[in-house]
Protein backbone atom coordinates (compact mmCIF):
# COMPACT_ATOMS: atom_id res chain seq x y z
CA UNK A 1 0.00 0.00 0.00
CA UNK A 2 1.26 3.63 -1.31
CA UNK A 3 1.95 6.45 1.46
CA UNK A 4 -0.37 8.94 1.38
CA UNK A 5 0.77 12.34 -0.26
CA UNK A 6 1.71 14.45 2.24
CA UNK A 7 1.53 18.02 2.03
CA UNK A 8 4.43 19.97 1.48
CA UNK A 9 5.97 22.06 3.94
CA UNK A 10 7.21 25.52 3.01
CA UNK A 11 9.26 28.57 5.25
CA UNK A 12 8.72 32.09 3.84
CA UNK A 13 11.87 34.43 4.39
CA UNK A 14 11.11 38.18 4.38
CA UNK A 15 13.40 40.70 4.01
CA UNK A 16 11.93 44.19 4.66
CA UNK A 17 13.77 47.23 3.87
CA UNK A 18 12.71 51.36 4.12
CA UNK A 19 11.04 51.21 0.53
CA UNK A 20 10.72 47.51 -0.31
CA UNK A 21 10.11 43.72 0.79
CA UNK A 22 12.49 40.94 -0.69
CA UNK A 23 10.68 37.68 -0.02
CA UNK A 24 11.74 33.96 -0.79
CA UNK A 25 9.68 30.85 -0.70
CA UNK A 26 11.59 27.71 0.32
CA UNK A 27 10.24 24.02 0.30
CA UNK A 28 11.26 21.47 3.15
CA UNK A 29 12.47 18.02 1.54
CA UNK A 30 12.10 15.26 2.80
CA UNK A 31 16.10 14.90 3.56
CA UNK A 32 15.21 18.01 5.43
CA UNK A 33 17.01 20.02 2.85
CA UNK A 34 15.25 23.05 1.95
CA UNK A 35 14.76 24.24 -1.63
CA UNK A 36 13.74 27.38 -3.42
CA UNK A 37 10.03 27.41 -4.80
CA UNK A 38 10.06 31.38 -5.60
CA UNK A 39 11.64 34.76 -5.08
CA UNK A 40 10.82 38.45 -5.36
CA UNK A 41 10.48 42.06 -4.23
CA UNK A 42 7.94 44.36 -3.92
CA UNK A 43 9.42 47.98 -4.15
CA UNK A 44 8.68 51.09 -4.22
CA UNK A 45 6.27 50.98 -1.58
CA UNK A 46 5.46 54.48 -0.83
CA UNK A 47 5.39 55.73 -4.37
CA UNK A 48 4.13 53.75 -7.11
CA UNK A 49 4.80 50.07 -6.07
CA UNK A 50 6.17 47.23 -8.19
CA UNK A 51 5.19 43.67 -7.29
CA UNK A 52 7.19 41.38 -8.93
CA UNK A 53 7.96 36.88 -8.49
CA UNK A 54 10.38 34.77 -10.20
CA UNK A 55 10.57 31.10 -9.84
CA UNK A 56 13.74 29.09 -8.72
CA UNK A 57 14.76 29.25 -12.28
CA UNK A 58 14.67 32.79 -12.33
CA UNK A 59 11.56 32.75 -14.68
CA UNK A 60 9.08 35.47 -14.05
CA UNK A 61 5.89 34.43 -12.65
CA UNK A 62 4.08 37.89 -12.21
CA UNK A 63 4.04 41.02 -11.71
CA UNK A 64 1.98 44.17 -11.21
CA UNK A 65 2.18 47.78 -10.95
CA UNK A 66 0.63 50.18 -9.01
CA UNK A 67 -0.04 53.76 -10.33
CA UNK A 68 2.32 56.95 -9.42
CA UNK A 69 1.32 58.11 -5.85
CA UNK A 70 0.12 54.78 -4.57
CA UNK A 71 1.24 54.48 -0.59
CA UNK A 72 1.04 50.86 -0.02
CA UNK A 73 3.66 50.50 2.32
CA UNK A 74 5.26 47.11 4.29
CA UNK A 75 1.89 46.28 6.10
CA UNK A 76 -0.10 46.83 2.68
CA UNK A 77 2.68 45.02 0.54
CA UNK A 78 2.70 41.75 2.73
CA UNK A 79 -1.01 41.93 2.71
CA UNK A 80 -0.58 41.33 -0.98
CA UNK A 81 2.07 38.94 -0.67
CA UNK A 82 0.22 36.68 1.44
CA UNK A 83 -2.76 36.44 -0.66
CA UNK A 84 -0.44 35.44 -3.72
CA UNK A 85 0.95 32.97 -1.50
CA UNK A 86 -2.47 31.55 -0.66
CA UNK A 87 -3.82 31.36 -4.16
CA UNK A 88 -0.56 29.53 -5.32
CA UNK A 89 -0.07 27.46 -2.38
CA UNK A 90 -2.40 24.58 -2.40
CA UNK A 91 -0.94 21.42 -1.31
CA UNK A 92 1.24 23.63 0.82
CA UNK A 93 1.19 24.57 4.61
CA UNK A 94 3.09 27.28 5.91
CA UNK A 95 5.63 26.18 8.78
CA UNK A 96 6.57 29.47 9.83
CA UNK A 97 8.30 32.72 8.48
CA UNK A 98 11.87 33.89 8.84
CA UNK A 99 12.89 37.79 8.82
CA UNK A 100 16.31 39.11 8.84
CA UNK A 101 16.66 41.68 11.53
CA UNK A 102 20.22 44.18 11.19
CA UNK A 103 20.06 44.09 14.99
CA UNK A 104 20.45 41.76 17.69
CA UNK A 105 22.31 44.02 20.49
CA UNK A 106 24.65 41.67 22.81
CA UNK A 107 21.07 39.51 24.06
CA UNK A 108 20.73 37.88 20.68
CA UNK A 109 23.48 35.24 19.72
CA UNK A 110 21.33 33.04 17.74
CA UNK A 111 17.85 33.01 16.09
CA UNK A 112 14.69 33.08 18.21
CA UNK A 113 10.91 32.64 17.71
CA UNK A 114 9.39 36.07 18.40
CA UNK A 115 6.88 37.17 21.03
CA UNK A 116 6.06 40.67 22.51
CA UNK A 117 8.86 40.18 25.00
CA UNK A 118 11.10 39.89 21.80
CA UNK A 119 9.52 42.48 19.78
CA UNK A 120 9.85 45.54 22.38
CA UNK A 121 13.53 44.24 23.24
CA UNK A 122 14.57 44.59 19.86
CA UNK A 123 12.71 48.06 19.73
CA UNK A 124 15.45 49.59 21.36
CA UNK A 125 17.70 49.11 19.01
CA UNK A 126 16.21 51.18 16.25
CA UNK A 127 18.98 54.26 17.23
CA UNK A 128 22.10 51.67 16.22
CA UNK A 129 20.86 50.36 12.87
CA UNK A 130 18.11 53.67 11.61
CA UNK A 131 18.37 52.58 7.86
CA UNK A 132 17.11 48.97 8.59
CA UNK A 133 16.02 47.64 12.13
CA UNK A 134 12.16 49.56 12.07
CA UNK A 135 11.56 47.86 8.94
CA UNK A 136 12.72 44.66 10.16
CA UNK A 137 10.67 45.25 13.04
CA UNK A 138 7.40 46.62 10.98
CA UNK A 139 7.53 43.20 8.72
CA UNK A 140 7.28 41.28 11.83
CA UNK A 141 4.34 43.50 13.20
CA UNK A 142 2.42 43.16 10.29
CA UNK A 143 2.77 39.40 9.79
CA UNK A 144 1.52 38.92 13.37
CA UNK A 145 -1.46 40.95 12.46
CA UNK A 146 -1.95 39.63 8.90
CA UNK A 147 -1.25 35.58 10.29
CA UNK A 148 -1.42 35.06 13.68
CA UNK A 149 -0.84 31.83 13.82
CA UNK A 150 2.18 31.51 12.11
CA UNK A 151 5.13 31.51 14.50
CA UNK A 152 7.99 33.80 13.26
CA UNK A 153 11.87 33.52 13.83
CA UNK A 154 14.14 36.95 14.03
CA UNK A 155 17.87 35.79 13.01
CA UNK A 156 19.98 38.68 13.34
CA UNK A 157 23.14 39.88 11.25
CA UNK A 158 24.91 40.97 14.14
CA UNK A 159 24.74 37.20 15.81
CA UNK A 160 27.51 35.76 13.50
CA UNK A 161 29.90 37.98 15.24
CA UNK A 162 29.37 37.52 18.95
CA UNK A 163 32.47 34.86 18.86
CA UNK A 164 34.91 37.84 18.08
CA UNK A 165 37.02 38.17 20.89
CA UNK A 166 36.34 41.28 23.57
CA UNK A 167 39.50 42.60 22.51
CA UNK A 168 37.93 43.06 19.06
CA UNK A 169 34.73 44.42 20.15
CA UNK A 170 35.95 47.12 22.42
CA UNK A 171 36.67 50.66 22.00
CA UNK A 172 38.75 52.98 24.30
CA UNK A 173 36.17 54.08 26.35
CA UNK A 174 35.60 53.84 30.27
CA UNK A 175 34.62 49.93 31.26
CA UNK A 176 31.36 50.58 32.12
CA UNK A 177 30.21 51.44 28.80
CA UNK A 178 31.35 47.96 27.21
CA UNK A 179 29.78 46.69 30.02
CA UNK A 180 26.72 48.39 28.64
CA UNK A 181 26.60 47.50 25.28
CA UNK A 182 28.46 49.87 23.97
CA UNK A 183 30.98 47.68 21.61
CA UNK A 184 31.81 46.28 18.02
CA UNK A 185 28.72 44.30 16.77
CA UNK A 186 29.63 43.60 13.33
CA UNK A 187 26.78 42.72 10.32
CA UNK A 188 26.16 40.76 7.63
CA UNK A 189 26.43 38.29 9.83
CA UNK A 190 24.09 35.95 8.03
CA UNK A 191 25.69 36.86 4.92
CA UNK A 192 29.39 35.69 6.13
CA UNK A 193 27.80 32.91 8.33
CA UNK A 194 26.67 30.98 5.02
CA UNK A 195 30.05 31.68 3.16
CA UNK A 196 31.21 29.50 5.75
CA UNK A 197 29.02 27.10 5.14
CA UNK A 198 29.80 26.31 1.69
CA UNK A 199 33.48 26.76 2.18
CA UNK A 200 34.77 23.61 3.26
CA UNK A 201 33.28 21.83 -0.02
CA UNK A 202 34.62 24.19 -2.16
CA UNK A 203 38.04 25.47 -0.59
CA UNK A 204 39.16 23.72 2.50
CA UNK A 205 41.93 25.46 2.72
CA UNK A 206 40.08 28.95 3.37
CA UNK A 207 37.44 26.95 5.24
CA UNK A 208 40.59 26.05 7.80
CA UNK A 209 42.28 28.78 7.56
CA UNK A 210 42.62 32.48 8.19
CA UNK A 211 40.16 34.03 5.37
CA UNK A 212 38.90 37.97 4.93
CA UNK A 213 35.54 37.53 3.45
CA UNK A 214 34.46 40.85 1.32
CA UNK A 215 30.70 41.68 1.22
CA UNK A 216 30.99 44.42 -1.22
CA UNK A 217 27.26 45.87 -2.12
CA UNK A 218 25.25 49.07 -1.21
CA UNK A 219 26.25 48.11 2.43
CA UNK A 220 29.76 46.63 2.33
CA UNK A 221 31.86 45.24 5.06
CA UNK A 222 34.51 42.68 4.89
CA UNK A 223 34.78 39.77 8.19
CA UNK A 224 38.18 37.83 9.20
CA UNK A 225 37.34 34.45 9.43
CA UNK A 226 39.84 31.71 11.79
CA UNK A 227 38.52 28.29 10.55
CA UNK A 228 34.99 29.46 9.58
CA UNK A 229 34.63 31.85 13.13
CA UNK A 230 34.44 35.55 13.15
CA UNK A 231 37.17 37.31 14.93
CA UNK A 232 36.76 40.66 13.83
CA UNK A 233 35.01 42.72 11.62
CA UNK A 234 34.92 46.16 9.94
CA UNK A 235 31.56 47.18 11.07
CA UNK A 236 31.46 48.25 14.57
CA UNK A 237 28.19 49.89 16.80
CA UNK A 238 26.54 50.58 14.19
CA UNK A 239 26.13 49.59 10.14
CA UNK A 240 27.69 52.84 9.39
CA UNK A 241 31.13 51.71 10.59
CA UNK A 242 34.16 50.59 8.48
CA UNK A 243 34.24 50.89 4.46
CA UNK A 244 32.49 53.77 2.53
CA UNK A 245 29.37 52.45 1.01
CA UNK A 246 26.79 53.47 -1.36
CA UNK A 247 25.20 56.07 0.45
CA UNK A 248 27.23 55.55 4.43
CA UNK A 249 30.27 57.63 5.21
CA UNK A 250 31.90 54.24 6.93
CA UNK A 251 34.53 55.12 9.38
CA UNK A 252 34.86 58.70 10.61
CA UNK A 253 37.18 60.48 12.66
CA UNK A 254 34.22 61.40 15.62
CA UNK A 255 35.88 64.70 16.11
CA UNK A 256 33.87 65.32 12.46
CA UNK A 257 30.33 65.10 13.63
CA UNK A 258 31.38 67.16 16.98
CA UNK A 259 32.36 70.18 14.64
CA UNK A 260 29.42 69.48 12.51
CA UNK A 261 27.17 69.77 15.27
CA UNK A 262 29.31 72.86 17.26
CA UNK A 263 30.90 74.53 14.02
CA UNK A 264 28.48 74.21 11.32
CA UNK A 265 25.25 74.10 13.57
CA UNK A 266 23.83 70.85 12.44
CA UNK A 267 21.71 69.12 14.48
CA UNK A 268 21.66 65.16 15.28
CA UNK A 269 18.99 64.23 12.90
CA UNK A 270 20.79 65.94 10.04
CA UNK A 271 24.21 64.88 10.60
CA UNK A 272 22.74 61.31 10.85
CA UNK A 273 20.74 62.08 7.54
CA UNK A 274 24.29 63.06 6.35
CA UNK A 275 26.63 60.11 7.29
CA UNK A 276 23.35 57.58 6.18
CA UNK A 277 22.12 59.12 3.20
CA UNK A 278 24.12 61.61 1.57
CA UNK A 279 27.90 60.69 1.80
CA UNK A 280 29.69 57.26 0.67
CA UNK A 281 30.26 56.99 -3.21
CA UNK A 282 27.05 59.27 -3.90
CA UNK A 283 28.68 61.69 -1.66
CA UNK A 284 31.98 61.30 -3.26
CA UNK A 285 30.75 61.33 -6.48
CA UNK A 286 27.95 63.62 -6.48
CA UNK A 287 26.51 61.32 -9.27
CA UNK A 288 25.51 57.82 -8.02
CA UNK A 289 25.39 55.57 -4.79
CA UNK A 290 25.48 52.48 -7.70
CA UNK A 291 29.16 51.46 -8.38
CA UNK A 292 27.81 50.44 -11.97
CA UNK A 293 27.37 53.84 -12.96
CA UNK A 294 30.51 55.18 -11.27
CA UNK A 295 32.53 52.46 -13.32
CA UNK A 296 31.19 53.52 -16.76
CA UNK A 297 31.61 57.46 -16.10
CA UNK A 298 34.38 59.53 -16.79
CA UNK A 299 33.56 61.52 -14.46
CA UNK A 300 36.98 62.54 -12.52
CA UNK A 301 34.75 63.00 -9.07
CA UNK A 302 33.19 59.39 -10.00
CA UNK A 303 36.86 58.04 -10.20
CA UNK A 304 37.79 59.36 -6.83
CA UNK A 305 35.25 57.41 -5.31
CA UNK A 306 35.76 54.33 -6.81
CA UNK A 307 39.51 54.95 -5.95
CA UNK A 308 38.44 55.75 -2.48
CA UNK A 309 36.38 52.57 -1.96
CA UNK A 310 39.09 50.13 -3.50
CA UNK A 311 42.08 52.07 -1.14
CA UNK A 312 39.78 51.55 1.88
CA UNK A 313 39.23 47.63 0.88
CA UNK A 314 42.94 47.37 0.81
CA UNK A 315 43.78 49.40 4.00
CA UNK A 316 41.27 47.40 5.52
CA UNK A 317 42.21 43.87 4.22
CA UNK A 318 45.57 44.52 5.94
CA UNK A 319 44.04 45.30 9.20
CA UNK A 320 42.04 42.38 9.50
CA UNK A 321 45.12 40.26 7.85
CA UNK A 322 47.02 41.82 11.24
CA UNK A 323 44.05 40.59 13.23
CA UNK A 324 44.38 37.05 11.95
CA UNK A 325 47.74 36.61 12.16
CA UNK A 326 48.12 36.20 8.26
CA UNK A 327 46.17 34.93 5.23
CA UNK A 328 45.38 32.43 3.21
CA UNK A 329 42.86 33.42 1.31
CA UNK A 330 40.14 36.45 0.25
CA UNK A 331 36.80 35.87 -0.60
CA UNK A 332 34.47 37.86 -2.52
CA UNK A 333 30.59 38.32 -2.74
CA UNK A 334 27.51 40.59 -2.63
CA UNK A 335 26.51 42.58 -5.45
CA UNK A 336 29.88 44.23 -6.32
CA UNK A 337 31.95 41.59 -4.89
CA UNK A 338 30.15 38.95 -7.61
CA UNK A 339 29.94 41.01 -9.96
CA UNK A 340 32.49 43.84 -10.80
CA UNK A 341 35.19 41.95 -12.03
CA UNK A 342 37.36 45.30 -11.95
CA UNK A 343 36.61 45.78 -8.73
CA UNK A 344 37.65 42.32 -7.80
CA UNK A 345 41.36 42.61 -10.05
CA UNK A 346 41.64 46.25 -8.34
CA UNK A 347 41.54 45.07 -5.05
CA UNK A 348 43.78 41.90 -5.21
CA UNK A 349 46.05 44.38 -7.50
CA UNK A 350 46.87 46.07 -4.12
CA UNK A 351 47.19 42.68 -2.09
CA UNK A 352 49.85 41.68 -4.13
CA UNK A 353 52.12 42.63 -0.98
CA UNK A 354 50.26 39.73 0.90
CA UNK A 355 50.81 37.12 -1.86
CA UNK A 356 48.12 37.49 -3.36
CA UNK A 357 48.37 36.38 -7.55
CA UNK A 358 45.94 37.08 -9.46
CA UNK A 359 44.14 34.97 -12.26
CA UNK A 360 43.13 37.52 -14.92
CA UNK A 361 41.21 35.44 -17.11
CA UNK A 362 39.57 33.43 -14.46
CA UNK A 363 38.36 36.70 -12.71
CA UNK A 364 37.19 38.07 -16.36
CA UNK A 365 35.13 34.90 -16.07
CA UNK A 366 33.49 35.04 -12.74
CA UNK A 367 35.85 32.25 -10.93
CA UNK A 368 34.87 30.65 -8.67
CA UNK A 369 38.60 30.89 -8.04
CA UNK A 370 40.56 34.04 -8.75
CA UNK A 371 43.61 33.46 -7.85
CA UNK A 372 47.06 31.36 -9.65
CA UNK A 373 47.90 28.11 -8.75
CA UNK A 374 51.01 29.16 -7.10
CA UNK A 375 49.65 31.85 -4.99
CA UNK A 376 50.48 32.14 -1.31
CA UNK A 377 46.91 33.54 -1.02
CA UNK A 378 43.92 32.03 -2.55
CA UNK A 379 40.96 34.46 -4.04
CA UNK A 380 37.67 33.05 -4.58
CA UNK A 381 34.34 35.00 -5.61
CA UNK A 382 31.09 33.19 -4.55
CA UNK A 383 27.73 33.81 -4.14
CA UNK A 384 26.03 34.43 -1.03
CA UNK A 385 22.54 33.35 -0.20
CA UNK A 386 21.24 34.88 3.11
CA UNK A 387 17.74 34.17 2.23
CA UNK A 388 18.44 30.55 2.71
CA UNK A 389 20.70 30.77 5.74
CA UNK A 390 17.30 32.22 7.06
CA UNK A 391 15.31 29.86 5.77
CA UNK A 392 17.95 27.33 7.25
CA UNK A 393 17.76 29.14 11.24
CA UNK A 394 14.00 29.45 11.00
CA UNK A 395 13.65 25.54 10.09
CA UNK A 396 16.01 24.62 12.69
CA UNK A 397 14.55 26.77 15.95
CA UNK A 398 10.91 25.44 14.79
CA UNK A 399 11.97 22.11 14.89
CA UNK A 400 13.40 22.45 18.19
CA UNK A 401 11.02 24.76 20.23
Amino acid sequence: MSAPNLPEQAIVVLNAGSSSVKFSVFIAQASGALSLRLHGQVEALFNQPHFLVRGADGALMDQRHWSAGTQLGHHGALEYLIEFLRQHSEGIVLLGVGHRVVHGGMSYADPVRVDAATLAALAQFVPLAPLHQPHNLDAIRAVAELLPEVPQVACFDTAFHRSDPDMAQMFALPQRFFEEGVRRYGFHGLSYEYIASVLPALAPRAASGRTVVMHLGNGASMCALSAGRSVASTMGFTAIDGLPMGTRSGNLDPGVVLYLQQERGMSAAEVERLLYQQSGLLGMSGLSSDMRTLLASDSPAARRAVDHFVYRCGRELGSLAAALGGLDAVVFTAGVGENSAEIRARICRQAAWLGLQLDEAANAAGGPCISLAGSVVEAWTLPTDEELMIARHTQRVLMTQ
